[in-house]
């Protein structure tokens, strides 16, 4: 009994020991996503076409 008591408080502490730095990874990719999904927004705000000169163009 001693030998599945100890295995059981083994895993506790491993799953315990693993959820923060799981919890953490989760966050960080979050604000990864939204800052890329920021960087997106602003790409296309700089490439958008009424920010782009107008050329003329000759007519025949």
């Amino acid at each position: 009994m001693n030998h599945q008591n100890e295995h059981l408080h083994l895993t506790t502490l491993g799953l315990s020991l693993a959820t923060l730095p799981l919890l953490a990874g989760l966050v960080m990719m979050e604000t990864i996503k939204q800052d890329w999904l920021v960087w997106g927004e602003e790409s296309e705000e700089i490439f958008r076409g009424d920010r782009l000169p107008l050329l003329n163009f000759p007519h025949d």
